[in-house]
């Protein structure tokens, strides 16, 4: 993937574009995982059950897996700087209609909105912020830009359930709506002309796996992995709140070490991978199955679920960047159709995590959850262990990454 780029732009503006664009990945982030520290508060208000209130996370991911393809062939002539402001706007006015939905449909209709706008901002984000740099510092464009995931997880989760906490989940909604404006006329200041460059066809994303076995063993790893993970993930407060009668203040808290693992992880394995990328997948892999063991067993106390929520943290942070790595060493050659393809995959695993994890939360109870993502997770485990390192060999140093990790 060639990430050289002119730029008649000053040095200034051009990290300053960067950092619009790592805001912009912010909104998105808090805005698709937001739900996940209101599902309590939103069922509530809304007289509907833990697991139908999931659906906010299930329908965001299914739009923005399934149609990411489409929509960037179909936009592949758009100049990136006009589309971004779409996808923006898109997100401004979908979390202000959440915020004054007067019934459930509505917001699901909302979030299946903001997905779209969600699945191709990871399409073209990253790589807009490494055409804003000398091709010399588009990897580091992409670790500046990449660290909007950092700043959502530890400090945009835990803000917007600190916010409901003092006012509703419907002033918090309300007040990422305007963020997503303020970033919108970020955007239209800052960010200059970018025509469309490298654009991915459907054929080209859908037929490169058909003949590509390292990728497709990369795609069933990343699906198995992010099924488990976020089938649990999306139930963690209605765990914590009845595993361990957490209050909110506390969960909070949780939310931030979490987020602070997941920042450490990605930085850990930001050196690691380049040494031995399958060796660090599968210690990654196995810490997430041992942390979600911890809590089911060890995490009705304070200091267990400390321990379990970092160690997630971490293992979960460390495995996006070698997954993304991964896809980079199955596709060299076609890293943009790849990631699309990652794109839809990943996105779409959020969205099937959270349904599966609501049908077992409203049918066998949160802790069943748990117990689901233990089993998938520990099944990408195996997949990776039975398989031959071809698939995830070492990814030379320097590389770009295009996911949602941060590499120093």
């Amino acid at each position: 993937m060639d990430t050289h780029y002119e730029h008649p732009h000053s040095t200034s503006r051009s990290w300053l574009g960067v950092a619009v664009i790592t805001a912009s990945l912010f909104v998105f982030v808090t805005t698709e995982l937001m739900p996940v520290g209101l599902l309590t508060p939103v069922s509530s208000s809304l007289g509907i059950s833990v697991g139908v209130a999931g659906l906010m996370v299930t329908l965001y991911g299914i739009s923005a897996g399934l149609g990411v393809p489409f929509i960037v062939a179909w936009t592949r002539r758009v100049n990136r700087r006009v589309l971004l402001s779409v996808l923006l706007a898109v997100l401004t006015l979908g979390n202000l209609i959440t915020a004054v939905s007067p019934n459930y449909p509505l917001v699901l209709t909302a979030r299946l909105a903001m997905g779209f706008a969600n699945g191709v901002f990871w399409a073209i984000g990253v790589s807009m912020a490494m055409r804003l740099v000398p091709g010399r510092h588009a990897s580091r464009a992409a670790a500046v830009a990449l660290s909007g995931i950092s700043i959502a997880a530890v400090v945009g989760m835990p803000l917007g359930t600190f916010l409901e906490s003092l006012t509703s989940w419907r002033i918090t909604f309300l007040i990422w709506s305007g963020l997503s404006a303020l970033v919108l006329s970020a955007v239209a200041i800052v960010i200059p002309s970018l025509p469309s460059e490298n654009a991915v066809s459907v054929r080209e994303v859908f037929g490169l796996p058909l003949g590509n076995v390292r990728l497709r063993l990369v795609m069933f790893t990343v699906v198995l992995y992010v099924l488990g993970h976020f089938g649990a993930y999306t139930f963690i407060r209605p765990f914590l709140e009845s595993n361990s009668s957490a209050k909110p203040a506390y969960i909070i808290v949780l939310l931030v070490i979490f987020g602070a693992g997941g920042a450490a992880g990605n930085f850990i394995a930001g050196y690691t991978v380049t040494k031995n990328l399958r060796a660090s997948f599968i210690v990654a892999c196995a810490g997430v199955v041992v942390s979600l063991l911890l809590l089911l067993t060890i995490g009705h106390g304070r200091a267990g679920l400390m321990i379990a929520l970092l160690l997630w943290g971490v293992s979960f942070g460390a495995m996006n960047l070698c997954q993304v790595n991964m896809t980079l060493a199955a596709a060299p050659d076609t890293f943009e159709a790849a990631m699309s393809l990652n794109t839809m995959g990943y996105n779409t695993s959020i969205a099937l995590g959270a349904l599966f994890g609501g049908l077992f939360a409203d049918h066998s109870g949160v802790r069943s959850v748990f117990w689901f993502a233990v089993a998938l997770t520990a099944a990408s485990l195996l997949l990776t262990l039975s398989t031959r390192g071809e698939a995830s060999r070492t990814v030379p140093e320097g590389e770009p990454v295009s996911r949602p990790v941060l590499q120093s």
